[in-house]
């Protein structure tokens, strides 16, 4: 196996649950990045505010962690624009579909013990790899 790296990947791991118990406890809401994110379009209200910090967040921290002398890996994507326009609009219908996400499942919702939350994690994980198999060995892209 490449790039296998366990302390690197523990840390993340701790970093991302830690992060995730510290939203549920001090903001009382699960740290799942699509119904955060699907609230951002909704009239202004008192959760426009914490909910954009979130996603800027997300998008800014690895430029923080760039300027703080952090080395990015190179990003390379090897498919087209319209199958990757297709598979975002999959991933958000998914994402609607099964009430949630893998952060908010997978990382918050098994975290709690939800059985909602481990069979649609589950599902996720299925299809994910029906997906690579399809795709990787059965079409050879």
């Amino acid at each position: 196996m490449d790039g296998f790296t366990p302390v690197s990947a523990l840390a993340g791991g701790a970093l991302i649950g830690t992060s995730a118990a510290l939203f549920l406890l001090l903001n009382g809401r699960i740290a799942g990045i699509s119904g955060i994110l699907g609230g951002l379009p909704t009239p202004p209200s008192r959760e426009t505010g914490w909910r954009a910090a979130f996603v800027a967040g997300l998008v800014l921290a690895p430029f923080a962690y760039a300027g703080l002398g952090g080395s990015l890996p190179p990003v390379a994507v090897d498919a087209s624009f319209p199958l990757l326009a297709v598979a975002g609009l999959l991933v958000g219908f998914g994402s609607r579909l099964g009430a949630g996400c893998t952060s908010g499942h997978g990382v918050c919702g098994i975290g709690r013990g939800s059985p909602r939350s481990v069979v649609a994690t589950g599902t996720f994980m299925a299809v994910a790899i029906l997906t690579v198999l399809v795709v990787r060995h059965l079409v050879g892209a």
